[in-house]
């Protein structure tokens, strides 16, 4: 049986961007994700557990730096697919801040892997 497990508003603090300055601290993101599984049985060693996506998203973002917010939600994306039993990782990541400099409600970039 294949299913989809999601983890929205994952929040954690990372050192991201493009314009001056916005690596030297950190600064919020919020991640959802979204995992096709194949579940095999009631057991949770035949599927995805919640809080493994959350720790390797909050491993990626806080991690790692990247300029690009796409390229960031791209790693966290191939990071969460290569968790056991995933087939399919859909990844959003939120940039609050950039949202609130360009007075729109939400900055954000989607990566699909697998």
């Amino acid at each position: 049986m294949r299913s989809t497990v999601r983890v929205d508003g994952i929040e954690v603090e990372g050192r991201h961007g493009a314009n001056p300055g916005e690596r030297d601290r950190p600064q919020p993101f919020v991640v959802d994700v979204e995992v096709v599984v194949t579940v095999r049985s009631d057991s949770m060693d035949d599927t995805i557990d919640y809080g493994v996506i959350a720790s390797t998203v909050r491993e990626v973002v806080g991690g790692m730096s990247f300029v690009l917010l796409e390229a960031l939600a791209h790693e966290v994306a191939q990071n969460v697919y290569g968790l056991p039993h995933v087939e399919l990782a859909t990844v959003v990541v939120h940039k609050p801040r950039a949202a609130e400099i360009v007075g729109a409600d939400d900055v954000s970039a989607e990566a699909v892997v697998g």
